[in-house]
């Protein structure tokens, strides 16, 4: 879905294909065609954006394999789905039994990640529509923070100028502009803007940049205003954005809220939870520790919670989602005189695991998928942008 900013630039919309479960080339086109069509059907649109995720050995047979490519790219073409950004955070296995932390590696300072990331910037400059020049790509922030010494922040500084390296030359190959955003998250080395901005120092600012999880910039109680000054300060770009909303808790020593909140605690990803305490954050790396662990979390302020929860929809009350927060990032990066971002993706991949059980079927599925990009269309109308 495209819509033009009153500055006269294009803005993307997307949805991410990490809720989707494939892991190869086929299975990846067949779920993208699938929901594709499905989400074309409910929005009434001819083309649909889909933010595409790559597992690493999909990513590397499709760059090495220019016949597939363009297979690929005939296929999503004929269904009217358009690829312009991709989600190249997870490695592989995203929607398996268990995932956690095995999300976070390789890491950074590990060789396999510049590799996957580069296959996957391939790829995108396949797969971009012949009118789009730039696509994105978002990525991790280097790894988890522990264990990370000064060891492993060298080879990611290292892997990140070979990065750059890459991408000039691809561009200069292809006449495509791909850029990669590391995506702040709570947990990881780079968990809020001021952590991006003292540890992407040493970037090639022209092609790496920063991706904006908004359940993320939430759960950390930072404004998109004051991120985007300090990413301005430091000359790093928002490379893409991820309309996305957390789980709030106001109270988080109430029966009711700490009953409805237990059955968001799941197995399979990983929950940090964050409250401040004066001027510092303080939390719990998963919701069941911060809940019932030895160290349990104290509950007089209110916690935000990692749960990527559907945007449009409340959670049981007393529990609600970010969705303010979530309105006024948006204003803040497309609603002013320039957009301070061109590719939105949305990215609820845990439907899988919402309480009550997962949606029934594909259909059930693209139809929550379509009422979020739905929620999404009508924010950014109001703010004045134009479906094109």
């Amino acid at each position: 879905m495209r819509y033009q900013h009153p500055d006269g630039s294009l803005v993307h919309l997307a949805y991410g294909t990490n809720v989707l479960p494939a892991q190869d080339v086929d299975g990846i086109a067949a779920q993208a065609t699938t929901f594709g069509e499905q989400l074309r059907r409910r929005l009434g649109v001819d083309r649909v954006g889909l933010g595409m995720w790559l597992p690493a050995v999909a990513a590397h047979r499709l760059a090495a394999d220019p016949a597939e490519l363009q297979r690929l790219r005939k296929i999503l073409d004929h269904h009217g789905v358009e690829v312009v950004t991709l989600n190249a955070f997870p490695y592989a296995d995203f929607q398996g039994e268990v995932v956690k932390k095995a999300v976070y590696h390789p890491t950074w300072s590990e060789r396999d990640r510049l590799d996957h990331t580069l296959a996957a910037a391939r790829v995108l400059a396949g797969l971009l529509p012949d009118d789009v020049a730039q696509g994105s790509i978002s990525s991790l922030p280097l790894g988890w923070h522990a264990p990370w010494l000064a060891d492993r922040q060298h080879a990611a500084e290292d892997h990140l100028a070979e990065l750059a390296e890459g991408l000039a030359a691809l561009a200069g190959e292809t006449g495509r502009t791909v850029r990669v955003g590391l995506e702040p998250e709570p947990g990881c080395v780079i968990e809020t803007t001021a952590e991006a901005v003292a540890r992407l120092g040493a970037v090639d600012r022209d092609w790496v940049g920063v991706c904006l999880d908004l359940c993320h910039l939430a759960v950390g109680f930072e404004s998109a205003e004051d991120a985007l000054a300090s990413l301005d300060q430091a000359g790093l770009r928002v490379v893409k954005a991820q309309p996305a909303a957390a789980l709030v808790v106001d109270d988080p020593a109430d029966v009711a809220a700490r009953t409805a909140l237990s059955s968001y605690a799941e197995d399979r990803f990983l929950h940090q939870v964050r409250q401040q305490a004066g001027a510092r954050l303080v939390g719990r790396d998963d919701l069941p520790e911060a809940l019932d662990g030895r160290r349990a979390l104290r509950t007089g302020t209110p916690w935000r919670v990692h749960f990527h929860v559907p945007v449009h929809a409340d959670p049981t009350p007393p529990l609600r989602n970010s969705r303010d927060d979530l309105s006024a990032s948006l204003a803040a990066l497309v609603g002013g005189p320039r957009a301070r971002v061109h590719h939105l993706e949305v990215e609820t991949y845990t439907w899988s695991v919402l309480p009550g059980g997962q949606p029934d079927g594909d259909a059930a599925l693209a139809e929550g998928m379509a009422a979020e990009l739905g929620w999404v269309h009508r924010e950014l109308v109001g703010l004045g942008l134009t479906p094109c």
